[in-house]
């Protein structure tokens, strides 16, 4: 049993910035790894960035210089610091871990709405 809980998003001008955080039920150190996902209106589901147990962090083309995926296990939040938004960045934001045991098991978080507009 895991939950996860995003917040973080709402409206913010094109260039703005946003910090959003996802607050893990259990130790954040405890997942193989922990990604931010998006979907925009009539888009599908995108993967945006991920960050692995050891700290490899790896990046979306189109979010790649200007988002950046970090993680505080003693505070068991996943963060996504996003800078110099565009109206394209605007979708709903789902927090994701993974745990590894005998099976792999993918945990999502309700999602927080990110709007770029002027």
């Amino acid at each position: 049993q895991v939950q996860l809980e995003e917040s973080g998003g709402g409206l913010v001008q094109p260039g703005g910035s946003l910090r959003l955080s996802c607050a893990a039920s259990r130790s954040t150190s405890s997942f193989y790894a922990m990604a931010w996902y998006r979907q925009g209106p009539g888009k599908q589901r995108e993967l945006a960035a991920t960050i692995t147990r050891g700290g490899t962090t790896n990046y979306a083309d189109s979010v790649k210089g200007r988002f950046t995926i970090s993680r505080d296990n003693a505070k068991n939040t996943l963060y996504l610091q996003m800078n110099s938004l565009k109206p394209e960045d605007t979708a709903v934001y789902y927090c994701n871990a993974q745990l590894r045991d005998l099976v792999t098991r993918n945990y999502w978080g309700q999602g927080t709405q990110v709007t770029v507009s002027t």
